[in-house]
């Protein structure tokens, strides 16, 4: 049997990860046939004719939880969208009352703001214009946006770096500080009344890496929310190409490996096998390479602080792009499972938001940023259009 330790010196392996958050997963090893999957980051930018499927051809590229894409539009009249949740593509036992989903919406609406400015747009947003769904989401509107010509919209500069926009889960290179002038410029993208934060003092990164470590075992070895994350996984390149949500697990190695029957989904799965294991060594060694910190935090857990604390957060990870930081958000802390009650309690009153919510929580460093994720392509996401 191949050795864990060879196996963990491939680039498939850099696959075996659970629970990425608001960014999703993905391998970085490239395969043949891959492009495919990838193709609708290089169709945006081209004119539809419509200045609103122009917009959402950048905007269906936002991060979101574990890539599940959850989107629908529905194109009303000449100027109007209205933004729906298949609701198929929700996490129930990782985010029980879609509280992650909706951050997600939150980037996809923000980047959709941004391009239709550069179009001459401006994008009205009404968010949850039938009234916010609780506790969970249901088929009631998210979001009601009309285009308005606006040759005076601001630009914003951070759009420059949607198509380069990556969400980093690699190890990240511990020789390589981050500075203050680079956690300030990542803070500095903060947008409405939210409340960024972050840290670079090895003391506190040391405190929040534990917390984050123990929050990724807990969903790991919980076995309905390690499940959930398991059923998602795309083995292979065939599989990525076939669903090009969830969590990518392509290149040619993990081909391999799922052919020969070193990585599976029942294997994943069985507590103490090899690709369990893998999946454990692999993760340890991301979160634990973590060179500081950032999160988002809000004084109520509404449906509108969910949607603003995700349109913090692509404007965050833009900001790190630019400047060539990388950011990865580490959501398992902040589940709102029973079995994650603990830690999320800590790790609230670590960062002193005793009341309130933190919305988003993610680690800070450098290394080299991956391929782009999969994307379903936006007419997949149009309803009767």
């Amino acid at each position: 049997m191949i050795s864990r330790r060879a196996i963990l010196k491939t680039a498939g392996a850099s696959a075996v990860v659970l629970g990425a958050g608001v960014g999703g997963a993905a391998v970085y090893a490239h395969g043949p046939g891959m492009a495919k999957a990838r193709a609708p980051w290089s169709e945006a930018g081209k004119s539809f004719g419509d200045p609103r499927i122009d917009a959402l051809a950048y905007a269906i590229l936002a991060p979101n939880p574990h890539n599940r894409q959850p989107w629908m539009f529905e194109l009303i009249g000449d100027d109007q969208i209205d933004v729906r949740i298949d609701l198929d593509k929700r996490l129930p036992e990782t985010d029980p009352f879609d509280r992650q989903i909706t951050i997600g919406f939150g980037c996809m609406l923000e980047l959709l703001s941004m391009a239709a400015a550069e179009r001459g747009f401006r994008a009205k947003i009404v968010p949850f214009p039938d009234g916010e769904p609780q506790p969970r989401l249901s088929e009631a509107r998210i979001a009601q946006v009309t285009f308005l010509p606006d040759a005076s919209a601001p630009k914003d500069p951070l759009f420059e770096s949607v198509l380069m926009r990556r969400s980093t889960k690699e190890p990240y290179d511990t020789s390589k500080r981050v500075d203050a002038d680079a956690l300030k410029k990542v803070l500095a993208a903060k947008t409405g009344s939210m409340e960024l934060g972050g840290t670079i003092d090895p003391d506190e990164i040391k405190a929040l890496t534990d917390l984050a470590w123990l929050g990724w075992m807990i969903e790991y070895e919980t076995d309905q929310t390690r499940r959930e994350s398991i059923d998602l996984m795309r083995i292979g390149n065939r599989a990525v190409i076939k669903n090009p949500d969830g969590i990518d697990m392509g290149g040619v190695q993990m081909g391999l490996f799922k052919m020969t029957g070193i990585v599976s989904h029942e294997g994943l799965n069985q507590k103490g096998s090899q690709a369990y294991n893998i999946g454990i060594d692999m993760y340890r060694e991301i979160i634990h390479s973590a060179m500081g910190f950032a999160w988002i935090t809000a004084s109520e857990n509404t449906r509108l602080s969910q949607i603003d604390a995700g349109r913090n957060w692509v404007r965050m990870n833009l900001a790190a792009q630019q400047i060539g930081l990388c950011i990865h958000p580490l959501s398992q802390v902040l589940q709102e499972f029973p079995e994650m009650a603990e830690p999320y309690q800590t790790v609230h009153a670590k960062l002193g938001v005793e009341e309130g919510v933190i919305h988003m929580f993610g680690r800070l460093g450098y290394t080299r940023f991956p391929a782009a994720s999969p994307r379903w392509p936006f007419e997949s996401k149009l309803i009767n259009s």
